[in-house]
């Protein structure tokens, strides 16, 4: 483990870290139906070795992708040129994550995908679970290399929720440990009773539900690939906690979690410290506003709901560290983001020793690991 100052007995562990998936993840692994389709590699000039996607006019630089640890004008030279065999290895090979592991003094982490975070948007339902289930297949190889450190979420495009279901069996028997969500699922809003056996089957599973940062973009295709994006492109980016917060909203006021108790939601990478304004926000809307704004069957204030039955990941937010008990300190999750280009590796154990600057042990063991290793049932 690596050396550091930040005082905890506890291993830590990144609630939200990915992968970049390596040129033949899709083509190797897909339906035969899809194989000429699937996303691959290309070398394109100003954007270096990039995925193309059948049928969505956004393509995905691989330098941007695994930039961690770059300096901000690094960040802007690998966005233009970078080539696949020059990223972190650790992406793609699952031994040399396990030093990129040490060298940020983290035990374990679970892992979410990059390009299926895109994919996610694909219009073509059936060619988004092609993708997912090729996914599926690769991360399971890479997470076998070491299962106690290495922790993947499976993917599920949701067409139906009986299949959705299916796919929740199909990844529990894979030995994966979590599943992520698209934003938008293919037939009626999540808050829709169509659902509710699939939540029932998530709990019944232990399978904790994800929600991940530009998952929920409808398929809106627009400058820098960031939804919808009023004025320059760096306004873009403010946007993409959003699609989160919508997807919070829904399950809370459309009585998702008043139906099914113990459901658990993850909300990744959407930082947390607008987790105390947004609960507030919520019981205004509804104490005023609900007798003309129609909502769900709710027992509980909104508020309640969230502190209760969602997760929430966040990196450098320091805005979360100080607001931890405005907020469910036992449902707060910290994570490295490796090998994004928000990620805080290999510098997490500084980052972590001034923000945590303060925060007793117990605080520090709930949120760099008792927390997450009781949400995905994580024995270290």
């Amino acid at each position: 483990m690596g050396a550091s100052n930040l005082i905890i007995p506890k291993s830590i562990i990144s609630a939200d870290s990915h992968v970049m998936e390596p040129p033949g993840t899709y083509i190797d692994r897909i339906d035969k139906k899809f194989k000429d389709r699937a996303p691959h590699v290309v070398f394109m000039e100003g954007r270096g070795d990039t995925y193309v996607i059948d049928g969505m006019t956004d393509s995905i630089p691989m330098g941007l992708v695994a930039a961690a640890g770059k300096t901000a004008e690094q960040l802007g030279v690998a966005a233009v040129s970078a080539r696949f065999d020059d990223l972190h290895r650790g992406g793609w090979d699952p031994k040399a994550r396990i030093a990129d592991q040490d060298r940020d003094g983290v035990y374990a982490e679970i892992i979410y995908p990059s390009v299926g975070m895109v994919l996610c948007n694909h219009p073509d339902a059936d060619y988004k679970k092609a993708c997912f289930d090729a996914y599926n297949l690769w991360i399971t190889e890479y997470c076998a290399d070491n299962p106690a450190r290495l922790l993947g979420c499976g993917q599920t495009a949701m067409r139906t929720p009986a299949e959705g279901i299916e796919d929740l069996r199909k990844i529990k028997a894979m030995g994966l440990r979590g599943v992520m969500m698209p934003g938008y699922p293919e037939l009626e809003d999540y808050d829709s009773p169509i659902y509710d056996e699939f939540w029932d089957a998530a709990v019944e599973l232990g399978l904790p539900l994800s929600f991940h940062i530009l998952t929920a973009r409808d398929g809106v295709s627009s400058k820098g690939g960031l939804g919808r994006v009023r004025g320059p492109k760096l306004n873009g980016f403010m946007t993409i906690i959003r699609g989160c917060q919508d997807v919070m909203g829904t399950l809370i006021f459309g009585g998702v979690f008043e139906r099914h108790p113990k459901l658990k939601i993850v909300c990744v990478e959407a930082d947390a410290g607008w987790v105390p304004h947004y609960m507030y926000r919520m019981d205004h809307a509804y104490e005023r506003h609900r007798y003309w704004l129609t909502a769900g069957k709710l027992s509980k204030m909104p508020s309640e709901y969230f502190r209760e039955n969602i997760y929430v990941t966040f990196q450098d937010d320091w805005v979360a560290f100080k607001v931890m008990d405005l907020c469910n300190p036992r449902r707060l999750m910290w994570a490295n983001d490796f090998p994004h280009s928000d990620s805080t590796w290999p510098n997490s154990q500084a980052l972590l020793t001034r923000h945590a600057a303060g925060m007793d042990a117990e605080h520090k063991n709930w949120l760099l690991h008792d927390n997450v290793a009781e949400l995905y049932g994580i024995a270290a």
